[in-house]
């Protein structure tokens, strides 16, 4: 029988963890978001991490900038917060309007500051294994797989999808866990063969049920990172999950999979920085 890999189960356990360790901590854990226009998706994200910082006890600020700001302007209030010691996690909420460069954005967050985990520094920490802030997505998929007793040693892993978000890191992190990874990608020829290799598949390509039957072995674990809102308003992953559910070992379902341990996975990045800063 299939197994679901209940990301919202975790997540809330961890959460609970979280909570108690902020509760000891002698002073207030902040986490400061930016938000840059009236993006609705974005706005229901902030929301969401807003309602994860009461669960936990962080304190959070909404910094709402108007949509034409410049990138001068967004720069120096990232800078303003990178200074303020009662700010411990910083996160610019993406994507940015055009005209401003992400890159430029994120890098001038500071790195003990950035709990999304993606300012370059950080990024080289993970690549080398050392100790840091790590992408919240990635992070997440790694805890669901150990706590649901998936052994990724010597398994072979296949990552579909490239982002520096998702698809690179989390490559990186099924290595550090002695994995086998092959990375797919848009120009990846017969990636249906290439999936069906894979113990563990993860997939965070960003296309609505791309990967079906024909992708996945019997006894696979799925990891579905995509979440979409379909025209009849059901939301689906980047996995057919009914065409692939009674072939795999494991899958997790869209919603309640991935997407819960990424808000946890934030909480758990704001406690580490707010440590650091006492």
């Amino acid at each position: 029988m299939t197994q679901l890999i209940d990301g919202k189960a975790l997540a809330s356990s961890l959460m609970a963890k979280l909570k108690n360790s902020v509760a000891q901590q002698q002073r207030q854990i902040t986490l400061a978001v930016v938000q840059v226009g009236d993006d609705p998706a974005s706005t229901v994200y902030i929301r969401n991490k807003h309602k994860a910082c009461e669960k936990v006890g962080i304190r959070s600020l909404h910094i709402h900038l108007e949509g034409d700001i410049t990138s001068g302007s967004l720069l120096d209030t990232v800078h303003t917060l990178n200074s303020r010691e009662d700010v411990d996690g910083i996160l610019v909420q993406l994507p940015l309007p055009s005209g401003i460069d992400e890159g430029e954005v994120i890098r001038a967050i500071d790195p003990a500051k950035d709990v999304d985990g993606f300012h370059p520094i950080n990024i080289g920490r993970m690549m080398l294994g050392e100790d840091c802030l790590l992408p919240c997505t990635p992070a997440g998929i790694i805890a669901l797989l150990k706590s649901n007793g998936v052994d990724i040693n010597g398994k072979e892993c296949v990552v579909v999808g490239r982002s520096n978000i998702v698809g690179k890191p989390v490559a990186q992190l099924l290595l550090q866990a002695h994995g086998t990874v092959t990375q797919c990608h848009s120009r990846t020829r017969n990636l249906a063969e290439v999936c069906r290799r894979a113990d563990i598949l993860v997939a965070a390509v960003g296309v609505p049920r791309l990967i079906n039957a024909d992708f996945v072995k019997p006894g696979a674990v799925v990891i579905d990172v995509g979440i979409h809102r379909m025209a009849d308003n059901t939301l689906c992953g980047d996995v057919d999950f009914d065409s692939v559910k009674d072939i795999v070992g494991a899958i997790t379902p869209v919603p309640g999979g991935v997407g819960p341990m990424t808000i946890a996975m934030l909480m758990q990045n704001c406690v580490r920085a707010g440590h650091c800063g006492n």
